[in-house]
């Protein structure tokens, strides 16, 4: 089976565990860029009118740089994000939308500084539409993967 770890980190968390279990797995990598990138006060979640809030609350499509090339030769795919509001930003599910999940079982990781892992599977079905598998957790290190 092949297998590609994506991921989106906002501040570095998640970006340091996803190429250290890409690097223990031997799995080709892809990281999830936006193309405006967030700065400190965009992810600012306590301010109600940071840029995150902004886009979760308005159900925003957040557009991405680049493609995951042959993203069709993938079985498995690990999903690494920090956790806003129990579910994934809005920037990963642009980025899902944007490809066919048929028939791929996606384990999801998720970074969080408080917050659960929530509803993230079932919510991001919706983005991955005919995945054969998808299961979500949360973890602090690659080593929980």
């Amino acid at each position: 089976m092949k297998a590609l770890v994506i991921f989106f980190s906002a501040e570095g968390t998640t970006a340091k565990i996803a190429k250290e279990f890409a690097a223990a797995k031997g799995a080709d990598i892809f990281e999830i860029v936006p193309e405006q990138p967030y700065s400190a006060a965009d992810i600012r979640w306590i301010n109600p009118l940071a840029r995150c809030n902004k886009e979760k609350m308005g159900g925003k499509d957040v557009p991405v740089v680049g493609k995951a090339e042959n993203f069709e030769s993938y079985d498995t795919v690990y999903l690494g994000f920090p956790i806003w509001y129990g579910s994934a930003p809005n920037v990963v599910n642009t980025f899902c939308k944007a490809y066919d999940w048929s028939g791929k079982d996606i384990h999801v990781f998720a970074t969080s500084g408080g917050g659960g892992i929530g509803k993230t599977a079932e919510k991001l079905k919706a983005y991955t539409a005919n995945a054969k598998s998808i299961d979500a957790k949360l973890v602090h290190s690659a080593d929980e993967i």
